[in-house]
């Protein structure tokens, strides 16, 4: 790519592997290709979140589903080459790898034939994949020096097939079947009939690297009725050979303390990635359902602050509105010159570092009346107070109750939000009734009451009867509590990586 893309009259095409379920598989390259896209057509399977690293202009198109469309490849090669001849940059998502039972091959020599170019970047394919998120290496020196990768698909197991199971079945040590879960058993009595040891282990690996993986082990002989006993279906791989006797050892993925566990995220957008991430770390499926968006309040008038004697700011946003209005006005951190800085609490702190301030002030608790009572001497101090319209009066009141001279300036509001629509309300409706998910997550007082506003038809307690409710503090659980629903878990602290600890100990 040479460090950049560059729009060709008859545009081009870059066949991007996605990796498997895991988002974060994905390679900068691919990334890269994505944030230059004019045009994505991406496969049904694929991880959704990753069409967020595209640019608001890009048109995003599913695939064909080839389970009801047999010409699905010819649409496919079609829509390539109709972009690309638009002058655009078209990115082919696929699973997996593209030339790894991904039939990226095919749609590269469509390209040629018609002169677009076009470049491959390789993805991570499932069967390295998904046995390494299942604790099991394809290779290991006292196991396994050889693999290999084969189609299950029906085709393969047909007389006229190309591939000569009879030599298949003892030439390699290890051997990794994709779409082969509807064939399991013609395969195992293949590999067996062919000489393959029928104790010889075998685990299948069903939707690897997500938090919904599941993994079925037994042997050749036993693998089919293990299989049925928990009806376990497709995507799965499956991997035959002595190196699954290593994952009881090795396993790592499917033994963190939220894995399985499916959270829904109710923060704004802007906001909710931290928080995804640490909560996927643990091993959960996120669920994002913004309720809020911050939006930073018009014509404002900002102060200088050198002429406080204390500048406070109570989040994150007010610290990045504010200098972002600061810097608007000609001027940068220089004009706080003396003036004395209150954060009230980690994550406020990191951001003023961020700007080169490093505050005077951190209050023990993340609230106001925590500032309002742990400040040094106030009175006649003049204090610059900046923070959210929302925001309850607890803190200017307590300032000015001990003397202080307070301008309270509002310099963002948190507006609710419809979180993808009718339907998508309606997915997590039908999920929360039916227990499908495990934690509703909390993380302010406005994030709650949007929330519940979004779901009149149901008590907030009946709706939230079957989740376990988690809120960042003491402030968030009181709305909570006073909407009649319980909360199950409290942060220690007001941050998100205290939410997620606290979630992780319950």
């Amino acid at each position: 790519m040479n460090g950049s893309i560059s729009k060709l009259n008859t545009g081009i095409v870059y066949i991007v592997g996605a990796g498997p379920g895991d988002r974060k598989l994905i390679t900068l390259k691919g990334v890269e290709c994505l944030q230059r896209a004019d045009v994505v057509i991406y496969d049904l399977l694929l991880n959704d979140l990753l069409l967020e690293h595209c640019p608001a202009h890009t048109e995003k198109i599913q695939a064909p589903d080839p389970r009801i469309r047999t010409t699905r490849q010819t649409e496919l090669n079609q829509l390539l080459i109709q972009h690309a001849k638009a002058g655009k940059v078209v990115v082919r998502l696929k699973g997996g790898d593209p030339y790894i039972f991904g039939r990226g091959g095919e749609e590269a020599v469509a390209l040629t034939e018609v002169g677009i170019p076009f470049e491959v970047v390789p993805g991570i394919t499932s069967a390295i994949a998904a046995s390494a998120y299942a604790g099991i290496p394809v290779t290991h020196r006292d196991y396994a020096s050889s693999v290999a990768f084969v189609t299950g698909h029906s085709a393969a197991l047909r007389p006229d097939s190309n591939i000569n199971w009879e030599h298949l079945a003892t030439a390699v040590d290890t051997l990794v079947v994709y779409m082969g879960v509807a064939h399991l058993r013609q395969i195992a009595e293949r590999l067996i009939t062919n000489g393959r040891d029928p104790q010889t282990p075998v685990s299948l690996v069903r939707v690897g690297t997500t938090p919904q993986q599941q993994v079925v082990q037994g042997t050749l002989d036993d693998i089919v009725q293990k299989v049925e006993a928990v009806q376990l279906k497709s995507p799965a791989v499956i991997v035959v050979g002595e190196v699954n006797r290593l994952r009881e050892q090795l396993r790592w993925f499917d033994t963190k303390p939220l894995f399985g566990k499916r959270i829904l995220v109710t923060r704004a957008r802007a906001q909710a990635s931290e928080f995804a991430d640490f909560l996927e770390a643990n091993g959960a499926q996120v669920i994002q359902f913004p309720t809020i968006k911050i939006q930073p309040i018009e014509n404002v008038d900002i102060p200088s602050p050198n002429e406080y004697d204390w500048v406070i700011f109570t989040s994150v946003n007010a610290v990045e509105i504010f200098y972002e209005r600061l810097r608007g006005n000609g001027m940068d951190a220089r004009a706080f010159g003396t003036s004395r800085v209150c954060a009230v609490g980690p994550k406020t702190v990191d951001a003023l570092n961020h700007i080169g301030i490093q505050p005077d002030f951190v209050p023990s608790h993340s609230r106001g009346t925590a500032i309002a009572t742990e400040m040094d001497d106030v009175k006649d101090k003049k204090i610059l107070l900046t923070r959210a319209k929302i925001a309850t009066a607890d803190l200017p009141n307590g300032l000015r109750q001990r003397g202080a001279l307070v301008d309270d300036v509002h310099l963002y509001d948190t507006v609710k939000v419809a979180s993808g629509g009718d339907k998508r309300r309606d997915e997590i409706e039908a999920d929360l009734l039916n227990g499908r998910i495990d934690f509703v997550t909390f993380t302010s007082s406005s994030t709650v009451t949007n929330f519940l506003e979004m779901f009149p038809g149901h008590d907030p307690a009946v709706l939230l009867a079957d989740v376990k409710v988690a809120v960042i503090g003491p402030t968030t659980q009181e709305t909570t509590l006073e909407h009649g629903v319980q909360v199950d878990v409290v942060a220690k602290e007001a941050s998100v990586e205290s939410l997620v600890q606290a979630i992780v100990e319950v």
